[in-house]
């Protein structure tokens, strides 16, 4: 049979720790905590100056690419601003995807696991894109030349 010591094993560590707690924590001051976006309690991060951790995110189109820079707690619904003043597609007309996932306006790109020079595929929401086709070409000519768009 095997005893333990629980009493001397915590009362020692228990002391050592109010004796490193006392001594090095007195010049730092009170613990700062902030509430993330996920709900999580958390111990206040110090990133120099700014306070939060700028990332730079590579948008692809496919053929074209565009590297953006932006705050690592900034949301889906921000990221997409941004590509709209880079490339000039409507935020509504967007479809941001990460590791194969479709992610909605409200994710925040550090909770979903977006760091940086991570890749994002940006592609044109269909409906949308159908629509403008038919504003554009009429209804007669879409008719005819929907059989003959290919998507690759």
């Amino acid at each position: 049979m095997i005893k333990l010591r629980s009493k001397k094993l915590f009362k020692r560590s228990s002391s050592k720790l109010v004796a490193a707690t006392a001594g090095g924590g007195a010049g730092r001051g009170d613990v700062q905590w902030e509430l993330r976006p996920g709900g999580m309690l958390v111990q206040k991060r110090e990133c120099g100056e700014e306070g939060d951790e700028v990332i730079t995110v590579r948008i692809s189109t496919g053929l074209n690419w565009h590297d953006i820079s932006i705050g690592a707690t900034a949301t889906f619904g921000e990221l997409k601003m941004a590509v709209e003043m880079v490339t000039g597609l409507e935020t509504r007309e967007q479809r941001l995807l990460f590791k194969g996932k479709e992610r909605e306006d409200g994710d925040h790109l550090h909770m979903v696991g977006v760091r940086d020079k991570d890749k994002v595929l940006l592609l044109e929401d269909p409906a949308i894109k159908e629509r403008k086709l038919k504003a554009m070409g009429g209804g007669q000519a879409m008719s005819s030349s929907r059989h003959t768009i290919i998507e690759v």
